[in-house]
């Protein structure tokens, strides 16, 4: 199924005091975790840009693009994504393998009276995996394809999480660069019709789309 790229300009996206706060303290908590060195175990944490993801989400929010107010992270790592998210009014989720991250996630959420549930899962739902093919990450999708042809599409669901994928109306990602193109595989998969897609690329460059039938 087609994805289309959103327009987005951050320009007149305004950070509001309680937001910037919010950020501040994440940043905080941020060099303290790898001052600490509790970030031994897992090297590459590499945190996105949370204003610049905050100004993502809140532009497509404010032209009511999604069309319900479920989010979900791949790849939560330090969680402050699923705060900002649950701020903006979101049913707000996380998935995290790392099990320090999810409950220090948990433990930031919790002592600011955000209500964000975090996972510790893979991102792929049972019967998806990916392997390293040539020069990138390739999806692996169930062996059982059954009712596909007739226009039936079974949407998984992540254990913990009330919804099926196909509920899930914004998804975000900070991938590597091998992986650009099996997110964007696995978003196809997974997701209804209208649903968005925030990645954030590094460098200050973050993009959305939206699936179309």
């Amino acid at each position: 199924m087609p994805i289309e790229r959103i327009e987005l300009d951050l320009t007149d996206v305004e950070v509001p005091p309680d937001i910037a706060k919010l950020i501040q303290e994440a940043d905080q908590g941020m060099d303290d975790y790898y001052d600490a060195g509790s970030n031994k175990g897992n090297p590459n944490i590499v945190p996105c840009d949370p204003t610049l993801f905050y100004k993502a989400l809140a532009y497509v929010t404010k032209k009511d693009l999604p069309i319900g107010r479920v989010f979900c992270e791949w790849g939560s790592g330090f969680g402050y994504c699923g705060c900002l998210a649950a701020k903006l009014g979101y049913e707000s989720y996380g998935i995290e393998l790392d099990e320090k991250l999810v409950q220090y996630s948990r433990d930031f959420a919790e002592k600011r009276g955000l209500d964000v549930t975090y996972l510790e899962t893979s991102y792929f739902p049972e019967g998806y995996s990916c392997y390293e093919g040539s020069g990138a990450r390739e999806l692996v999708r169930p062996d059982d394809t059954a009712g596909r042809d007739s226009g039936f599409h079974y949407m998984p669901h992540y254990e913990g999480m009330d919804q099926d994928t196909g509920e899930i109306d914004v998804f975000f990602v900070y991938p590597w660069p091998v992986e650009y193109e099996m997110f964007q595989e696995l978003f196809d998969e997974l997701s209804s019709d209208s649903a968005i897609f925030i990645v954030y690329y590094g460098d200050g460059e973050i993009c959305a789309y939206r699936k179309r039938v």
